[in-house]
């Protein structure tokens, strides 16, 4: 089955570049449009995409509300958080919305494609000089480092290696386990700690001091 996109943008020529670009994709189709955060809401709801890009500043409702709407709804939909402003006040105010990913508009078509089909899969998206700026934002200070009570010996090295920023298939070489046994790992340290991706997974190893920059 196709995987299927909502695009949540105030510019209507940005859409069309989006749809042309995602409808040339064998695999994904566009199947809503919106104009403003509200918009965006109310199709998701109706329509219940796999994933919505949605940009930061539009009208009626700017998009980091739309997400927080659309994620608390519980419907399964993802949200990439596309935008031309490269700030970081908007990076951790989608991250802390739910947003699995985070591109900026100046990325390439094979990027956008990729960030669609990565989010599907239920991965997180985050480019390198973006994952460098949550290292940074949580680790300006020393914390203790606390191991989650929750999680067995083998579920926290799992989440030693997603804090780093490893593949499944990384994870499957360092651990010495099949990469099928991986996802179980994974997928159960998400459940545990109540995290919503591997995105989040990042986020909570560096705020407890599990991992450290080079670390």
């Amino acid at each position: 089955m196709s995987l299927r996109v909502v695009l949540a943008d105030d510019q209507d020529l940005v859409r069309a570049g989006f749809r042309v670009i995602l409808g040339t994709e064998p695999g994904i189709e566009v199947v809503g449009e919106a104009g403003d955060g509200a918009e965006a809401v109310e199709l998701v709801a109706e329509l219940r995409p796999d994933v919505v890009l949605m940009d930061v500043q539009m009208p009626r409702m700017d998009g980091l509300e739309a997400t927080r709407h659309i994620l608390s709804a519980g419907h399964g939909t993802r949200v990439v958080i596309l935008t031309t402003f490269d700030r970081e006040d908007y990076l951790f105010e989608a991250l802390q919305a739910g947003a699995s990913g985070f591109l900026l508009k100046n990325a390439s078509p094979e990027d956008l494609v990729d960030s669609v089909r990565v989010v599907a899969r239920g991965d997180a998206l985050l480019s390198p000089e973006v994952t460098r700026r949550v290292i940074a934002r949580f680790s300006t200070a020393p914390r203790e480092r606390t191991r989650p009570p929750e999680l067995t010996d083998r579920e926290f090295e799992v989440l030693v290696e997603l804090a780093k920023g490893a593949s499944n298939a990384e994870i499957a070489a360092t651990l010495f386990l099949g990469e099928t046994t991986v996802k179980t790992h994974v997928s159960r340290v998400l459940t545990k700690l109540g995290l919503r991706d591997r995105t989040h997974a990042v986020v909570f190893a560096y705020e407890r001091g599990i991992v450290t920059p080079g670390g």
